[in-house]
């Protein structure tokens, strides 16, 4: 785990892109540009280590077509100013491709400034999956993970089954979160169940206080939705409160987090899984997923995250779109991504034959006393 704390530091002191390979004029370039430096989760630089195994994978093959994957990695310092200044640097490179760039305010912003209409470049995998990202999204913003409407539809099935008649969603008030309370609302429209919002901001006080607001509602559940950190804290201060009932959250939480944050308060919390167990072994790609990331990243010795498959999925889309595409540039990517239809990628599957979002798949993981994830 070190390793990755010294990744985090050599991009805290430099925003240049960073390469694995020498450049040459026939590879094909993508980029990265993420938070890596300001976040408590280190889910871009997680996100990086599966594409790195993915592309060192096929480049050890020869490359797609002959031709080498070269990785540019740019720091946004989570900040639409950040991003567009380091996807200005980055198109100076003539990327054909940018993975799973991160964070609903910057990507709201990005779709609202038209920015991805100024810059010839397709997007695969924008985080997070909020639904005022998707609709109505933009012709060349490609998402893998499931949205968080089907996230929030799968814990409100779930809490249904558990005969949960009341919950109270916790949202942080930038997109994702609105946006989530909206999904919930709709998810169970219809249903026994009352869901009742409780916006706050990410500071101490307005988390303890909306918790506290929450707590008196006493529902049978609590749903959290905003960003990693948000969703970490605000699940400290529901326990804080006194809310031991059942609590949710979204995929973008990772388990370890969540432990470190709130401490005995994350065991028993369900949060949903856009991707499958990268501790699994009984599919084809769990194989492929673990031996790629093993010969790219001895160190972690087996310690792998979701946003490492994550990473991985999505160069392997990135990959299968650029073997089909009749030409590799974004509108080729684009235009290969519908026209393949299925792509299985050892038991997980994408199709973006009939638009822009790929995968429904969700699984909800409960967090265990020690911070560990079970599916």
């Amino acid at each position: 785990m070190r390793r990755r704390h010294l990744i985090q530091a050599a991009l805290a002191s430099s925003a240049l892109p960073l390469s694995a390979i020498a450049q040459d004029s026939n590879d094909i370039v993508v980029a990265h540009i993420g938070a890596f430096t300001v976040l408590p989760a280190l889910d871009p630089v997680w996100l990086h280590e599966g594409f790195a195994a993915a592309f060192d994978e096929v480049n050890a093959r020869g490359g797609i077509n002959g031709r080498q994957v070269r990785m540019l990695k740019f720091d946004d310092a989570y900040s639409f100013d950040g991003f567009k200044a380091r996807l200005a640097e980055a198109m100076a490179s003539k990327p054909v491709a940018l993975l799973s760039p991160l964070g609903s305010a910057t990507l709201k912003a990005v779709l609202d400034n038209h920015v991805l209409d100024q810059n010839d470049v397709v997007v695969i995998n924008a985080v997070p999956g909020a639904t005022v990202l998707r609709e109505p999204g933009h012709p060349r913003l490609f998402h893998i993970r499931a949205g968080d409407d089907q996230q929030i539809a799968k814990i409100v099935s779930h809490a249904r089954a558990l005969n949960i008649q009341s919950m109270g969603v916790l949202y942080q008030n930038i997109p994702i979160g609105s946006s989530g309370f909206a999904s919930a609302q709709a998810a169970a429209k219809g249903t026994s169940l009352e869901v009742v919002g409780f916006e706050s901001d990410i500071d101490d006080a307005d988390l303890a206080k909306a918790a506290q607001q929450v707590a008196k509602r006493n529902p049978h559940a609590a749903l959290v939705v905003g960003n990693p950190k948000f969703m970490g804290q605000g699940i400290a201060a529901l326990r804080a409160a006194g809310i031991s009932q059942q609590i949710f959250a979204l995929s973008y939480l990772p388990a370890d987090v969540l432990h470190k944050l709130a401490g005995k308060g994350a065991r028993g919390v369900g949060i949903a899984q856009t991707f499958p167990n990268p501790l699994g072994v009984t599919q084809p790609l769990h194989r492929a997923f673990r031996a790629a990331m093993q010969k790219t990243h001895p160190d972690l010795k087996g310690a792998y995250t979701t946003f490492n498959m994550e990473g991985y999925i999505t160069a392997r889309v990135f990959i299968e779109a650029a073997r089909r595409a009749k030409s590799i540039t974004p509108a080729g990517i684009a235009e290969a991504l519908r026209r393949a239809g299925e792509i299985d990628l050892g038991g997980f599957r994408v199709n973006f034959s009939k638009g822009n979002e790929g995968s429904q798949w969700v699984d909800i993981g409960v967090v265990t006393a020690d911070g560990k994830l079970l599916y």
